[in-house]
């Protein structure tokens, strides 16, 4: 079956009402049958559901949809996308080790590097996404892990992802993707040679801004101790939200295509304007690695990055400005969200962390919604206009 098949076809097995529409198992604990038989559970001999902190029937559709979309082995489902993005670094990753990155990330994750991981002992280095070269000469010999995030939060680079496959097969490292601007039907970044792929999916798998959760899926080996891991410090995805974003996986791929379409309209209707000093989108020609982003990208999401000039007053005005574009940090919305990412979700960051990953004071990330692509355009001139 294709993608949008299998969101829409994978359930988990019906109970003895045989819905149509796979209800909420909303219990902490389940039944065993005898003491025999939670006995085997616990030690692992059979499979099934012991306790909601380790798995439900809810989230288990979740995740067996996720690994389908994401063509992975396994996978574990978190309370949210930094649940997940923790994990997969405390999960694996021990004193002394150290951690090849991509140097534009989100801006939490860029603090668990910086900031949280190093009490622990566990090193990093960044790495620029356009100098290729810069990946290998930075392997240590305690390297364990390469984690990438492609396309970029909110500088939209695009890492070769063929070329990590190889260089983490070359030594042997475990590469670990966030694929969270893609989703499963634009990249996946197994295909590539990831070990594991990481998302937020309050964003795109969601899409409606309802509900938070996460998901790492992957090698079913490295997923185990992922498991052992949550199991024991439980950052779960409840059965609800695992009900909510099962559910949205059914209409992802009809959302991202109207998402990316929105989106290169917007790119390229504003690109070259007078009140803006930049446009970048994956797929404008115009961008540095637009073959790139053809090469890897089935579309180029729904995200564009927009520099005003004026800078930081010019861009609070045009946010101020803006009638029907939401302000809010969230992304990945049916409707349009317009954030300014120096001051909001990468605030923490200082003036030259930001500037090495083309945040400006004049940036502006606008998460392209469903609604019709004129009222979008609409009111992103006139805020243009009445910013001046």
């Amino acid at each position: 079956m294709k993608k949008e098949t299998k969101a829409i076809r994978t359930q988990a097995g019906k109970s003895i009402h045989n819905e149509h529409s796979v209800p909420l198992y909303l219990t902490s604990s389940f039944l065993f049958e005898n003491a025999e038989h939670g006995r085997a559970l616990f030690a692992d001999e059979i499979e099934g559901n012991i306790y909601s902190r380790f798995s439900n029937p809810n989230t288990s559709e979740f995740v067996l949809k996720m690994a389908e979309l994401e063509n992975a082995e396994d996978g574990f489902a978190f309370a949210s996308g930094m649940a997940a993005v923790f994990a997969g670094f405390a999960s694996l990753l021990s004193k002394g080790d150290h951690i090849l990155s991509s140097r534009s990330l989100f801006g939490s994750t860029h603090q668990i590097l910086t900031k949280i991981l190093p009490k622990w002992g566990i090193e990093f280095t960044y790495v620029d996404a356009d100098k290729p070269e810069q990946w290998e000469d930075n392997i240590r010999e305690n390297t364990k892990m390469i984690f990438a995030e492609t396309p970029s939060n909110p500088g939209l680079e695009i890492i070769d992802l063929e070329f990590l496959g190889k260089l983490k097969k070359k030594h042997n490292l475990i590469l670990n993707v966030d694929n969270c601007f893609a989703t499963p039907y634009l990249q996946t970044p197994i295909d590539y040679g990831a070990d594991l792929v990481t998302h937020s999916a309050t964003k795109y798998i969601d899409g409606q801004g309802r509900v938070i959760g996460g998901v790492i899926v992957g090698n079913k080996e490295l997923i185990k101790e992922i498991r052992y891991f949550a199991r024991q410090t439980g950052p779960s995805l409840s059965p609800f939200n695992a009900w909510i974003l099962s559910k949205s996986l059914e209409t992802l791929s009809i959302r991202m295509e109207k998402h990316c379409s929105n989106a290169f309209e917007l790119a390229k209707i504003f690109e070259g304007n007078s009140e803006l000093e930049l446009v970048k989108y994956p797929m404008l020609a115009s961008h540095p690695q637009y073959e790139l982003s053809k090469k890897q990208m089935k579309m180029g999401g729904g995200i564009v990055t927009l520099i005003l000039k004026g800078g930081y007053d010019r861009a609070r005005n045009f946010i101020d400005a803006l009638n029907m574009a939401s302000k809010t940090a969230n992304l990945g919305d049916t409707r349009t969200i317009i954030t300014h990412p120096a001051s909001t979700t990468h605030s923490k960051l200082t003036d030259d962390e930001r500037k090495s990953v083309g945040i400006y004071p004049g940036t502006v990330r606008v998460s392209v919604g469903l609604e019709n692509i004129n009222d979008i355009i609409e009111d992103i001139t006139q805020a243009l206009q009445k910013s001046k």
